[in-house]
C-alpha cells in the first residue's frame, strides 16, 4: 500500500500565513495538517473568549482557507487542524460560512471535550481562566471516516493531526501500538513546522535558502514508519540531524506519551534516505497513561518592568546604587521584585552600545496599582540624582496582566471526547482500555570510557547540536552530536553535574538526563527554571529557545581530534 503523504502548515499562532497555499499548491499531499496552540496561545484565546463566547479560536486559520480551500478541494486535499482552540464548533461554523460565500461545497466537522473550565473546581482544579484536556487522534478518525473534508479540534496533541489521518488513511485499530507510535514520531517532527526543515537548527550556516523554506511532509506508511520530507525545490534542509534536533523538542524522557500511544523515542532510528528525505523506521509504542494531562492557564497578576542602562566604568556600583534607590523610593513593595544584570558592556569598546550593559527590573503583585506608574515613574524620577549617564530603554507605563501556567492531571474516563460530523452527528468516542503507568526508563549501558587523549579547551557546540524548548515551568536541551565516535565522549561527559557547572542558573534545580543512543543524544529535563510558565516571563528567555545554543557556548575539553 503507498504511503499516505501529510504535509503541515503551521508550526504556532502566527507561522507563515502564505504556508497553506504554497503547501496546497507545492506539491502532492494526501491530507494537509496545522498545528496552532501553545500554552501560551491557549491563555491568549481564553482572554479572547472573555471578551465574546464567539470567540477563541485561531482567526488566521479562515484567512488561510479564504485563498487555499478551493484548491484543497480541487486537489483531494484534506484539512486537520487544531485551530478550533477554545472554540472549535464556532470555528466549524465560521469554514461552513466561508464556503458558502466562496461557492463551495464542504463537509466541515469538529472535535470537543476537552475543554474542562466549567468543571475545574469539581476536578481539584481551582478557577483557571482556561483548563484544557489533551485529547488523542480517534475523533478526527472517526469525522474523516465520515466523509469529512475539513476537522477542525480544540485542545488534542500536537501529533494527534497527524496520527489521525493516518489512523484513518491505514484503518489502524486503538492497539496498533508500533503503528501508532510511528505517527507520533512522524507527527513531532513534523507539528513544529520549519523547525524539521532547518529551522531554529544548530548548524544553520548549512542549510540552503533558510529565508523562506518549505514546510515538512511526513510520508507514513501502513506499519507506521515514515519518510520525512519537503516539497520539491523548497529551501530548507531535511537530514538525519535537523530530524533528530526536532525528535529531540520540549521531551522529557525515552517514553513520550500521548492519550493514545506512547512512543518509545529510544527506539526510533534514523537514516538517510536520499536528498531532503529522512527514513524513520523500528518505532516502538506502548498503551498509553490512564490520565490525560491538562493545561491550565490562569491570571497569575500583574507586572512591570523597566531596564537601565549602565555605561562605561563601575557597572557593578551603578547597579547598586539604583537598586538602593529604587527600592527606597517604593513607598508601596510589589509582591514580587526581582533585579537582573545582564554584563553586555566591554572594556575599551568602540561604540557607546558596545559599552552598556543592562539592569532589568521586574515587579509583579496582584494588585495592578502597585506595579503600574507608581513603581516606573518612581524609577524614573532617579533620571538626575543616580549614577553617571542614567538612561532607561523605555518611558513609564502602566502594569500589564500576566498568566501562569500549569499542568494538571485527570483520569481519561472523565474527559468526554466527541466528534462532531458536519450533519450534526454527535459521537462519543470511548476512552482506552488498555493502559499503562508510566514508570521511568533505566539508562541504558554507555559505552566504554574513553582512552585518555590530548584535548583542548573549545565551545560544546564546536562538535555537537542542541535544541531546547518549554515544558511549562521546566524545560528541556537534547544534545546530539553527529559523529558515532564522538558518542563515547559526549555521554562520559555531559553529566548532570557537568550541566549544572556549565549552566549555573540550574545549579539549585531538579535536573534529570536520559541517554537516547540511536540520536547519539542525551536529553536533559530542568525542572522549575520557567517559573511559572511562558506567561510567566521569570526569565530572560521564557521559553527556553535559547537554552540549547547557550549549553553549545560554554567550553569544555573535547578531545582535540574531535576539533579537526
Amino acid at each position: 500500500m503507498a504511503p499516505v503523504r501529510i504535509g503541515n502548515c503551521s508550526g504556532f499562532y502566527g507561522d507563515r500565513h502564505a504556508a497553506m497555499h504554497e503547501m496546497i499548491t507545492g506539491g502532492d499531499l494526501d491530507y494537509l495538517t496545522g498545528d496552532y496552540l501553545a500554552e501560551l496561545t491557549m491563555l491568549i484565546l481564553a482572554r479572547d473568549r472573555a471578551k465574546s463566547p464567539d470567540r477563541g479560536y485561531a482567526k488566521t486559520f479562515l484567512t488561510q482557507l479564504e485563498t487555499s480551500l478551493g484548491t484543497a478541494l480541487d486537489n483531494g486535499v484534506k484539512i486537520v487542524a487544531n485551530a478550533g482552540g477554545l472554540n472549535p464548533a464556532g470555528l466549524a461554523d465560521a469554514v461552513r460560512a466561508l464556503a458558502e460565500r466562496l461557492g463551495l461545497h464542504v463537509d466541515v466537522a469538529h472535535v470537543e471535550g476537552d475543554d474542562l473550565v466549567g468543571r475545574a473546581a469539581d476536578l481539584g482544579f481551582g478557577t483557571p481562566l482556561a483548563a484544557n484536556a489533551y485529547l488523542g487522534a480517534w475523533g478526527i478518525v472517526d469525522c474523516l471516516n465520515a466523509g469529512a473534508h475539513v476537522v477542525v479540534t480544540g485542545r488534542v496533541t500536537d501529533a494527534s493531526v497527524i496520527v489521525g489521518p493516518a489512523s484513518a488513511h491505514f484503518g489502524w485499530g486503538r492497539t496498533d501500538y508500533d503503528a501508532l507510535a510511528g505517527a507520533v514520531a512522524a507527527g513531532h517532527v513534523i507539528e513544529c513546522g520549519t523547525q524539521a526543515t532547518g529551522g531554529n537548527y544548530a548548524f544553520f550556516t548549512e542549510v540552503p535558502d533558510l529565508g523562506h523554506p518549505g514546510f515538512p511532509i511526513a510520508e507514513i506508511d501502513a506499519d507506521g514508519s515514515s519518510v520525512i520530507t519537503k516539497h520539491r525545490g523548497t529551501g530548507g534542509l531535511v537530514s538525519v540531524d535537523t530530524v533528530t534536533a526536532q525528535l529531540l523538542y520540549e521531551i522529557g524522557g525515552a517514553r513520550y506519551a500521548n492519550p493514545d500511544v506512547t512512543l518509545r523515542l529510544d527506539s526510533v532510528v534514523l537514516s538517510d534516505d536520499g536528498p531532503d528525505r529522512v527514513r524513520l523506521r523500528g518505532v516502538r509504542g506502548e498503551p498509553p497513561p490512564p490520565t490525560l494531562k491538562v493545561s491550565l492557564n490562569a491570571i497569575g497578576g500583574f507586572r512591570n518592568a523597566m531596564t537601565f542602562v549602565l555605561t562605561g566604568l563601575d557597572v557593578e556600583a551603578k547597579a547598586d546604587l539604583v537598586r538602593s534607590q529604587l527600592e527606597a523610593g517604593l513607598t508601596v513593595k510589589p509582591a514580587e521584585l526581582e533585579w537582573t544584570l545582564a554584563r553586555t558592556d566591554h572594556p575599551d569598546a568602540d561604540t557607546e552600545e558596545a559599552a552598556s550593559a543592562l539592569l532589568r527590573c521586574v515587579v509583579r503583585d496582584p494588585d495592578p496599582k502597585n506595579v503600574g506608574r507608581h513603581f516606573s515613574s518612581a524609577a524614573v524620577e532617579l533620571a538626575l540624582a543616580s549614577y553617571p549617564g542614567f538612561t532607561t530603554t523605555a518611558p513609564p507605563g502602566d502594569g500589564q496582566v500576566y498568566g501562569v501556567f500549569t499542568a494538571g492531571y485527570v483520569d481519561a474516563a472523565l474527559v468526554p471526547h466527541v466528534a462532531v460530523h458536519a450533519d450534526g452527528t454527535r459521537v462519543d468516542i470511548p476512552v482506552a482500555t488498555d493502559t499503562l503507568v508510566l514508570e521511568p526508563v533505566a539508562e541504558p549501558a554507555v559505552p566504554e570510557p574513553l582512552s585518555p587523549s590530548p584535548t583542548r579547551r573549545a565551545p560544546l557546540g564546536r562538535i555537537a547540536g542542541a535544541r531546547s524548548g518549554d515544558k511549562g515551568g521546566d524545560a528541556n536541551v537534547g544534545v546530539w552530536v553527529r559523529h558515532q565516535d564522538h558518542w563515547p565522549w559526549l555521554v562520559e561527559t555531559l553529566t548532570v553535574d557537568v550541566l549544572r557547572d556549565l549552566l549555573p542558573e540550574t545549579r539549585e534545580l531538579t535536573v534529570t538526563r536520559q541517554v537516547l543512543p540511536n540520536l547519539r543524544a542525551v536529553n536533559f529535563v530542568i525542572e522549575g527554571i520557567l517559573g511559572k510558565g511562558v506567561a510567566h516571563q521569570a526569565r530572560f528567555d521564557p521559553q527556553a529557545k535559547g537554552l540549547g545554543e547557550w549549553l553549545r557556548a560554554r567550553y569544555l575539553d573535547i578531545p582535540e581530534a574531535f576539533l579537526s
